[in-house]
């Protein structure tokens, strides 16, 4: 199918392809667009050069799928998709659900439970010799031992249980094109153990130099303090700059976590959105409805990664890290005029932002220089002495796209961190009441006892208190509900 990545035989053939150097395995139907991270990494290694095609949701029940595209030069890579697989499958209350937005259709049922895992294997029975690289937010949160909700157990790194070769966590644009170079070059892919923010399986600790090591999933999953213990090494370690390289024993292999990847720079990053890519689901999906998770960010902008927020219930830092990597104002502006010309766009950009919209710099001026600071956090309990609360940045980004012909109205949906907010001194809240909020602002107070805030790592209920009487004065003086 012209302009999108081969998913079938037919596709390799109109391109003259008889061989792909990578195939994708994704639990995710196929979406062409720079919110799904299956496709972010294909176009990547594509536009550097290397023949990549793509499997989008396999059956698993044989290894015949898997085959559909042939045995790749390079390696396999694999994500279970954008959700981790489990939580795709049940709720919370561990009821199954009966959508997947992610699939044609929205219909459940197109993915296996622990994809990555399940994926892996077939793999490994048609053809044991050739590289899996797993990565994807399913791969990154279990990367060493972890307690698994859905089983109420300890279970063994995600590397193991695989039989992958290499785990690419956090965002791995930067780690992908160092293993893709390697293997282009002919290194074995036991021997590419040197590549930030992958983790790699050894027989044992004489093979590894220069590490922490961590309690062993033996012993973590005998007891809760010491799996408590090896986890906020993990955490406290999380920083690209000063971050150092963990091993922990599981069962017969040692896994080995390299310190996370630098932080994308404003041009690399630009890079990433700036690749060719159709933005929106293969045709393939036409008779089944299409894919429903387009709707939420065909028509949004990704303005920046990161989130230097720190609630300690949440996995952002665990995958994208506390330092805030955005994209230049030109390359969202290119982005916000392709919009415009799209099919079923109505002039209204949906949202503007990340992880935390208004994160749209680093929350200190020494963080890229010396890296997060290892136990404190930026915002809470109390803010942070170093810290730049500062909107200037963001305040001229939505400035510049709503002027933009075409564009009636930019939203920000994403969420926004009111106690930031109220710490600066510009006029973001008033540009924010007047031009950007979509009925009713969007925010997360989560609770409002201080005693569970505190161990959330959120702000008292005095600071919500306080933003929300600021927005309704806000509201008030610009004639709005």
């Amino acid at each position: 199918m012209k302009g999108f990545l081969p998913i079938c035989r037919r596709d390799m053939e109109e391109r003259g392809w008889h061989e792909l150097d990578f195939v994708f395995i994704s639990g995710d139907a196929y979406v062409d667009h720079p919110s799904f991270g299956p496709a972010i990494i294909c176009r990547l290694l594509e536009k550097h050069g290397y023949k990549v095609g793509i499997i989008p949701q396999p059956d698993w029940h044989s290894t015949k799928d898997f085959d559909r595209l042939g045995k790749p030069r390079l390696g396999f890579l694999v994500s279970a998709g954008n959700m981790d697989s489990l939580l795709n499958k049940f709720t919370a209350a561990k009821k199954v659900r009966h959508e997947d937005a992610y699939s044609p259709g929205g219909q459940a049922g197109h993915r296996p439970e622990r994809a990555t895992i399940v994926y892996c294997n077939r793999l490994r029975e048609l053809y044991p010799d050739v590289p899996i690289i797993i990565g994807g937010i399913e791969a990154s949160l279990r990367r060493m031992a972890h307690y698994d909700y859905w089983s109420n157990a300890i279970r063994r790194s995600i590397l193991v249980d695989s039989q992958a070769d290499l785990l690419i966590y956090g965002m791995g644009e930067r780690a992908i094109l160092e293993i893709a170079a390697d293997l282009q070059q002919g290194v074995e892919v036991a021997n590419i153990q040197d590549v930030h923010g992958t983790c790699y399986r050894v027989p044992n600790k004489d093979y590894a130099w220069d590490y922490i090591e961590l309690p062993s999933f033996e012993a973590v999953r005998k007891d809760k303090k010491t799996f408590a213990e090896a986890f906020k090494i993990e955490y406290l370690e999380q920083d690209p700059i000063r971050g150092r390289k963990l091993l922990q024993q599981n069962d017969e292999w040692c896994v080995v976590q390299n310190p996370p990847a630098m932080p994308l720079s404003e041009e690399q990053m630009d890079e990433v959105y700036d690749l060719p890519y159709m933005r929106t689901y293969h045709p393939i999906y036409e008779k089944a409805g299409g894919v429903p998770a387009i709707k939420e960010v065909q028509f949004s902008l990704v303005s920046q990664r990161g989130c230097f927020g720190g609630c300690n219930f949440c996995a952002i830092i665990s995958h994208e890290g506390r330092i805030i990597q955005r994209r230049s104002h030109a390359s969202l502006i290119r982005e916000a005029k392709i919009l415009t010309h799209m099919k079923g766009f109505k002039g209204y950009i949906h949202d503007v932002g990340g992880p935390t919209a208004n994160f749209r710099r680093t929350s200190c001026d020494g963080q890229l220089k010396r890296g997060t600071c290892r136990g404190k956090p930026c915002l809470s309990p109390e803010p942070c002495k170093l810290l730049v609360a500062d909107h200037s940045d963001y305040i001229k980004l939505l400035r510049e796209l709503r002027s933009l012909p075409g564009v009636k109205k930019v939203f920000v949906r994403s969420g926004i961190r009111f106690d930031y907010l109220l710490l600066a001194k510009d006029d973001f809240l008033y540009e924010l009441c007047k031009y950007h909020v979509s009925g009713q602002l969007k925010i997360a107070p989560e609770h409002i006892s201080d005693r569970v805030t505190r161990l959330m790592g959120k702000s008292n209920r005095a600071v919500y208190l306080r933003f929300v009487e600021k927005f309704r004065r806000m509201n008030e003086r610009l004639g709005k509900k």
